[in-house]
C-alpha cells in the first residue's frame, strides 16, 4: 500500500496545459478586480492584554481578540493589487421565500484562478481581503460628487469551485464568497485612505488646495445617519419630554384626615382674632392647612421637583438659613433631587424628582445613566501627593514632590478631578524638575491638546488649593465583563 505523502504531487503535462488554457480564458473573458490584501491586525503593545495580545510579528494568522475571537481592527496592505475575476451580474430580486420582503443584491460569487491568484498576490484568498470592482463605480451620484462612488466587497467564503475540476481531476478555480463592505471599524483602514483623483492624486479643491477628505466622506452613511436620530430623538422629546405622568397642570385641593376640602372662605370663622386679609402678608395656621402637603394625584413616576399648585420654591445643594411656614426647597445634591418643605422648625421630604428625560443622555440624574454615559477613571497604586495653592490660568504646577516618573498625574478640588495619561502627549513633557535648595522637585505642565495651536493650552479652571497626585495605574469606572471579571494577575 502506497504511503500518504505531505509534499506537492507532481502534477502532469496534462494539468499545466489544461491550466494555462484556463489562464488564458481569464484573461481573456474575466474582469479587473482591485484587491486590498489583509495583513494582519492592529495590535498595541501599550494596551495589551491577556485575551488582546500584543504579536511581535504581524499575521494573517494573528487573533486579535481571543475572547470573542474578533480581528475588529484589520490593516491592509497599502499596495493594491489587481487580478482577474468571473461572476455573473445579477439582478435585483426580491426574495419572497421567507416571511417579510428580502433584497438578494448584496452578495456575489465571484471565480478567479488559482494559480494567477497565488502568483500576484503570494497567497491564497482568505476571509477578510477586499476587492473593489471599477466596473461597478458609479459616476452618476445624486450628490454634487466629482468624483465617482466605488463598490467594495469582502471575502466572506472561499473554497474550490466545482466548474474548475478538469478531467484531471485537479482544481483550477477558487470560489469566493464576496459581501458588500459597509463602514465599519474592520475596514477603517481602507476607508481612512484619501480620496484619489483620476492620476491617483489626493484630491484638490477650486483653488488647488487638498481637501483632506477620505473615501469615509465619500461612501459612508455614517453622519447621514447620525443626523436623521438626532432628529428622530429630537421629535420623540417634543412629543413624550419625560417619563411618567404629567401633572403640574392640575390643581391639588387641601384635605383634612377625613378627606373634606379645606376651605378659607369670608364667613369662616377667624383663627386667633385673623380672618382672611388680602393685605396681610402673613400666613396663619388655618391658611397654612388650606394648603396641600403634596400633590394629591398618586401614580407611576409622578414626583417632578415642583411644588403642587405652582408654589414658589428655592434650590441649591444646602437648605437656606432663613426660611418660614411651608417654604419649598429643592436639593440639587441628592439623585435624584429631593424636594422638602419647612413645617414647624425642620425640613420635611415631599417627593423625589424621578421624572426624567427618556434619551439616553449624561443629564439624566440617575444611577443607571450615571454607570451607562460614565467615562471617568479610577487612579490607584499612588505614588507621591501634594497640595498645591494654584490660581485660574494656571498650567505650570510646581509641588514638593522629590522629583520622580510616573504614567498618570490626577489633579483634584473638592468634586472636581482632572486626569492626564503620560502616554497621550509623547511630543510634550509632562512631569520636569525644578531645584529647591539643590534638591530636584516634580514639575507638572499641563498638555496642549493641539500643539500647533497656543490657544489649547489646558490650564487650571479656578483658584484655590489643588490636590496633585502621581499614579502608576488607572481603571475605568465602566468596564467590559470581560475585563471586570478578569483576575488581577492578567492586569
Amino acid at each position: 500500500m502506497p504511503r500518504l505523502s505531505l509534499y506537492k504531487p507532481e502534477r502532469g503535462q496534462d494539468y499545466k496545459f489544461i491550466d494555462r488554457q484556463i489562464s488564458e480564458m481569464f484573461q481573456v473573458g474575466a474582469t479587473d478586480v482591485y484587491l486590498h490584501k489583509y495583513i494582519g491586525s492592529n495590535t498595541s503593545e501599550a494596551n495589551a492584554t491577556a485575551d488582546q495580545p500584543h504579536y511581535a510579528t504581524t499575521a494573517v494568522t494573528n487573533i486579535q481578540d481571543l475572547l470573542f475571537l474578533e480581528n475588529r481592527d484589520r490593516k491592509y496592505d497599502s499596495e493594491i493589487y489587481r487580478i482577474r475575476g468571473l461572476y455573473n451580474v445579477q439582478n435585483i430580486d426580491f426574495n419572497l421565500s421567507q416571511f417579510g420582503l428580502f433584497i438578494d443584491n448584496d452578495t456575489l460569487f465571484m471565480t478567479v484562478h488559482i494559480n494567477d491568484f497565488i502568483k500576484y498576490i503570494g497567497r491564497k484568498p482568505i476571509s477578510g481581503d477586499v476587492m473593489e470592482m471599477p466596473h461597478l463605480r458609479d459616476q452618476f451620484a445624486l450628490n454634487d460628487f466629482e468624483v465617482g462612488l466605488p463598490r467594495y466587497y469582502v471575502i466572506e467564503d472561499v473554497g474550490r469551485a466545482s466548474e474548475g475540476f478538469s478531467s484531471t481531476w485537479y482544481p483550477h478555480l477558487y470560489r469566493l464568497k464576496l459581501r458588500k463592505v459597509t463602514d465599519s471599524q474592520q475596514f477603517a483602514d481602507i476607508f481612512n485612505k484619501p480620496m484619489l483623483d483620476a492620476n491617483g492624486d489626493p484630491l484638490l479643491d477650486s483653488s488647488g488646495n487638498l481637501t483632506g477628505q477620505t473615501l469615509r466622506d465619500l461612501l459612508s452613511t455614517h453622519n447621514k445617519e447620525l443626523a436623521v436620530n438626532d432628529i428622530v430623538v429630537a421629535q420623540a422629546e417634543a412629543d413624550t419630554p419625560k417619563s411618567g405622568y404629567e401633572t403640574r397642570q392640575f390643581y391639588t385641593l387641601a384635605v383634612d384626615a377625613e378627606g373634606k376640602p379645606i376651605l378659607n372662605t369670608a364667613d369662616s370663622v377667624p383663627l386667633l382674632g385673623v380672618g382672611l386679609d388680602a393685605s396681610n402678608a402673613t400666613i396663619t395656621t388655618q391658611e397654612s392647612n388650606a394648603r396641600p402637603v403634596r400633590t394629591g394625584y398618586t401614580g407611576y413616576l409622578v414626583g417632578d421637583g415642583f411644588p403642587v399648585n405652582g408654589y414658589d420654591f428655592g434650590h441649591g445643594i444646602q437648605f437656606p438659613e432663613s426660611a418660614i411656614q411651608d417654604d419649598f426647597f429643592l436639593r440639587t445634591d441628592f439623585l435624584p433631587n429631593r424636594l422638602f418643605r419647612y413645617q414647624e422648625n425642620r425640613w420635611i421630604k415631599v417627593e423625589d424628582a424621578v421624572r426624567m428625560t427618556l434619551t439616553n443622555n449624561s443629564t439624566r440624574q440617575t444611577l443607571k445613566t450615571s454607570f451607562i454615559n460614565n467615562t471617568d477613571a479610577i487612579y490607584n497604586q499612588q505614588i507621591a501627593v501634594d497640595a498645591v495653592n494654584l490660581t485660574a490660568g494656571a498650567y505650570v504646577i510646581n509641588t514638593t514632590i522629590n522629583y520622580i516618573e510616573a504614567p498618570y498625574i490626577m489633579l483634584k478640588q473638592s468634586i472636581t478631578e482632572i486626569g492626564f495619561t503620560i502616554a497621550d502627549y509623547p511630543d510634550q513633557v509632562l512631569i520636569s524638575s525644578y531645584l529647591v535648595d539643590t534638591v530636584a522637585k516634580v514639575r507638572i505642565t499641563l498638555p496642549l491638546t493641539n500643539l500647533l495651536d497656543p490657544d489649547t493650552q489646558q490650564t487650571i479652571p479656578y483658584t484655590e488649593v489643588w490636590q496633585v497626585g502621581l499614579y502608576n495605574n488607572k481603571e475605568e469606572v465602566r468596564q467590559s465583563l470581560s475585563k471586570a471579571l478578569r483576575p488581577k494577575a492578567d492586569l
